[in-house]
């Protein structure tokens, strides 16, 4: 999930840029998202699932779980186990996971299909419970039990709790307190700070001991308890964009227990917080100027003259929006940084990108509907409601991921200059990513390092050339340090590859379903 920046200071705190595939935005388009609501309304959770007998405070113990499945509709079955809260201490707490499972119809199936759809925040049983068949193709759920999960922290596992509909509404969408504030000045930056630190310290209030145990490391450990679970001796996962992060983590932490990794979008582990936010906003540039390269090639393109005067026109109204916010209906603010929200979320597909079209034109006649309503699509909102705690796990994963570096204010400013120089439409608004998690409540222990996983199986990268959010530079890397690592490359834009290219779905069913891999990069159009 990439979350741009801008919250109710307009950008004052620089939200981490961190990538996403499986979020209702990601993998099944803008058409997903209002899916997901429908979807969830009948699956009759209002009554969690039955739990298993607490395990005994092992880890072997909570391997050894039998879950309970009760019919969750679609045909899908639910189910809660228990996890440790730290896997440090598997004596101590406990937290519980959610479980989704469409079992194979095959008699003599291969095993089990781990599935994680990105984030860090997207929730796995909401997107299979939209529809089983955008996850993996028809051979594919014969052959296996395909099941998600919502990590610890997301959805209906034990979640990440911060603030109430109000209290969201005010952080993401309030008026700009900060509009006469410098941005890179000691005042703004302080600002960003006590921002951070008072979403953290109600996340914190609310959520518990909980919020210093969400890191991506402790997600790879319940994964390994789900892999015991259902008694393979070896993963089968596939995992999106975020996705790819804890697959790859899996193979490095238990090399010998991968078996068949699919990881599309990849993230590379290598990459720093000001990494991720210096390659996102350069790729979210590069598709933002596909788009309006495509778009002067139509008929009803709200731009005229070159690329480069368009893009300027969508520099000029960014301007406008900094300078006089437009207000929407509702009574919300448009901000710039809701603006950039609402242009990032169709750029994650070619195909959403008449979004665009009816966003620019109804911005240039200001009207702020349609951009609020792409910014609610995003944060998961509809009706003053959020059907999801995204964003809020969002931050608190991310937090721990990425540690908060020594602030060098002139490195900081050398670095926000670069980006307005590399994106100048969109980066003089991502500069100062580096305080992204100043001021959080938890400290993070986590470093960026390659991964190897020495000894693993073949391991699948499939990497985009056009990806705005994790760029195809990232799946070069990633496959190159893996040991085993396989690139997979689809020529083309937006975030991910399979079920995007029939070429694309051949390579990765063939893999899950034989094990093979291609000789050589197959480079499908």
């Amino acid at each position: 999930m990439l979350l741009p920046a801008g919250r109710r200071r307009g950008g004052a705190r620089r939200r981490v840029l961190a990538a996403v595939a499986g979020s209702a935005v990601l993998a099944l388009g803008l058409s997903g998202c209002t899916a997901f609501a429908g979807a969830l309304s009948g699956l009759g959770f209002d009554v969690p699932p039955q739990l298993p007998e607490e395990p005994a405070g092992t880890v072997e113990g909570f391997g050894a779980q039998e879950p309970i499945w009760l019919p969750c509709g679609s045909g899908m079955q639910c189910s809660d186990i228990w996890a440790p809260l730290d896997w440090g201490d598997p004596g101590g707490e406990k937290i519980t996971l959610r479980l989704i499972k469409h079992e194979a119809s095959d008699a003599e199936p291969l095993g089990t299909l781990f599935l994680n759809p990105g984030g860090p925040g997207a929730s796995g049983v909401e997107y299979l419970s939209g529809g089983v068949e955008f996850a993996v193709q028809e051979d594919v759920l014969q052959k296996y039990d395909v099941i998600g999960w919502d990590p610890r922290g997301v959805g209906r596992s034990t979640p990440v709790e911060c603030l109430d509909a109000k209290g969201m509404d005010d952080y993401l969408f309030g008026d700009d307190e900060t509009a006469d504030l410098e941005q890179g000045s000691p005042a703004w930056v302080s600002a960003a700070e006590a921002e951070t630190r008072e979403f953290g310290e109600a996340c914190l209030e609310r959520t518990g001991d909980l919020l210093g145990h969400v890191d991506t490391l402790s997600t790879v450990r319940d994964l390994d308890m789900l892999r015991a679970i259902v008694g393979d001796e070896k993963l089968n996962y596939l995992g999106y964009s975020y996705g790819t992060k804890i697959g790859a983590m899996y193979a490095g932490e238990f090399p010998e227990r991968v078996g068949r990794l699919v990881l599309d979008g990849a993230m590379d582990p290598t990459s720093t917080q000001g990494d991720v936010v210096w390659y996102q906003t350069q790729g979210f540039e590069l598709a933002l100027r596909a788009y309006v390269t495509d778009c002067l090639e139509g008929d009803d393109c709200p731009f005229t003259g070159s690329v480069d005067e368009a893009m300027g026109e969508i520099s000029e109204q960014l301007t406008q929006i900094e300078n006089h916010p437009l207000r929407g209906s509702d009574g919300r603010p448009l901000t710039v940084g809701t603006m950039l929200t609402a242009i990032i979320t169709p750029l994650y597909s070619e195909s959403r990108w008449d979004y665009l079209d009816q966003l620019f034109t109804s911005v240039a006649e200001g009207n702020a509907d349609v951009a609020l309503a792409l910014a609610d699509l995003y944060y998961d909102r509809e009706n003053g409601r959020y059907l999801t705690n995204s964003t809020e796990a969002f931050s608190a994963i991310n937090c721990l991921d990425y540690p908060a570096p020594e602030l060098d204010m002139e490195q900081a400013r050398a670095s926000a200059d670069e980006l307005a120089k590399i994106a100048p439409t969109i980066g003089r608004y991502q500069g100062y990513g580096e305080i992204g998690c100043y001021g959080w409540p938890i400290e993070s222990h986590s470093q960026a390092a390659p991964i190897t996983a020495a000894g693993a199986d073949p391991i699948l990268v499939l990497g985009t050339t056009g990806d705005p959010a994790t760029p195809y530079s990232w799946a070069v890397s990633l496959a190159d340090q893996l040991e085993s690592g396989v690139l997979v490359t689809r020529v083309g834009e937006g975030h991910t590859a399979y079920g995007e290219n029939d070429c694309i779905n051949d390579v990765v069913d063939d893999y899950l379903l034989t094990g093979a891999v291609p000789a050589s990069d197959p480079r499908c159009e």
